[in-house]
């Protein structure tokens, strides 16, 4: 076996036997990996902590054949603040349940991972709204997967003109000479757009420093919405848990 130190955040950990623990984590250099934590639910052993979800630091482990064992771990953030807020830990649950599906193993996730790390930032240290935080995080994650809309010219004809629209089926932008082609085009207001296209496009690090209006928050939740339940089909529990509690 190969020892190696991964830099990654555990995604989910499930009980395994009496003592053990299997978690999953999302690291910079193979992706999302599994690991076998032994004695973890031990109340004295060093891996207690360690393996919960949101613990992000580094993590050493023995590299089997079709497995890795967990050895030890310096986390440099528990994110502990979203232990206190039922809310705000229902939005981080949600959102490494949508790393969790998105990640490969030995595939590069450093994108993942670091708009991961910087969204939890921002919910713990709220400066804009949770709304508006799931929405980035949402959008920026299907961009991340080569997945998200086109918000830069339209679908059709690349054309652009004032008045651009919406498909959803169409994965973007649709000009007024194009828009009649798809019913379900809708209108976007210039706020609107400019928050797409910034969210789509700017660094990670840049995307949680700002604020919108209710009406463009809004849109922008609709847009979203809807594009997920075209492109993403999928359905996270705490999602729904997480929607009873803000109602």
């Amino acid at each position: 076996m190969n020892q190696i130190t991964v830099t990654g955040m555990v995604l989910a950990a499930s009980p395994v036997g009496e003592y053990d623990r299997r978690i999953v984590i999302l690291t910079k250099e193979r992706g999302k990996i599994s690991a076998f934590a032994r004695g973890a639910r031990k109340p004295n052993s060093a891996l207690v902590g360690v393996t919960s979800p949101f613990s992000f630091g580094e993590f050493t482990v023995y590299e089997g054949r079709t497995s890795y064992t967990l050895m030890s771990a310096s986390i440099s953030s528990y994110f502990q603040e979203l232990r206190l807020d039922v809310e705000g830990a229902y939005y981080g649950f949600y959102f490494l349940e949508i790393a969790n599906y998105y990640a490969r193993e030995a595939n590069d996730e450093t994108e993942l991972l670091k708009l991961l790390y910087q969204t939890l930032r921002a919910l713990v240290k709220p400066s804009i709204p949770n709304r508006l935080i799931r929405r980035i995080y949402e959008l920026r994650a299907v961009t991340v997967n080569g997945e998200g809309p086109q918000v830069f010219e339209c679908v059709c004809c690349r054309g652009q003109d004032p008045e651009m629209m919406f498909s959803v089926k169409r994965g973007g932008l649709v000009c007024g000479r194009c828009k009649g082609r798809f019913s379900d085009a809708r209108t976007l207001s210039r706020s609107t757009l400019y928050t797409l296209q910034y969210i789509v496009s700017s660094p990670i690090v840049k995307l949680y420093t700002f604020a919108v209006k209710d009406e463009v928050l809004e849109e922008l939740e609709g847009i979203v919405t809807d594009y997920l339940a075209e492109y993403l089909g999928k359905s996270f529990k705490s999602l729904e848990i997480l929607e009873t509690i803000v109602q």
